[in-house]
């Protein structure tokens, strides 16, 4: 899986890169552990030969809710990468920046219809 690369950040900040989500880091992970705690639920529900269909109905909420999160997360790349790229002053990188961050996006919401 290729990984864009981060953009530079000036020589003299030492500041870690801000992302969209950082903002929302916190509800981000309390909804990633309530997940985390499904799966673990569905792990439970196989080795206690629970009935099929329960155990997919439980399937089923944990993928809403994990698209939920993409979903979110798509939508702060938007928000903050992509109009970061459009406030770039130099024309010609602008032009590049908003090019590689829309791509991004759009792989992205490539990988979660797939």
């Amino acid at each position: 899986m290729d990984t864009p690369e981060a953009p530079p950040q000036a020589v003299n900040d030492d500041s870690p890169p801000q992302h969209g989500y950082t903002a929302d880091k916190d509800a981000y992970l309390r909804r990633l552990r309530r997940i985390e705690g499904q799966v673990r639920g569905i792990a439970r529900m196989v080795e206690e030969d629970k009935y099929c269909i329960d155990i997919l109905t439980q399937v089923s909420a944990v993928t809403k809710a994990l698209h939920a999160v993409s979903l979110g997360l798509v939508e702060e790349h938007i928000g903050h990468c992509v109009i970061g790229a459009a406030a770039e002053p130099d024309p010609d990188l602008r032009a590049e920046a908003i090019d590689i961050k829309v791509k991004e996006a759009a792989d992205a919401i490539g990988r979660l219809l797939r």
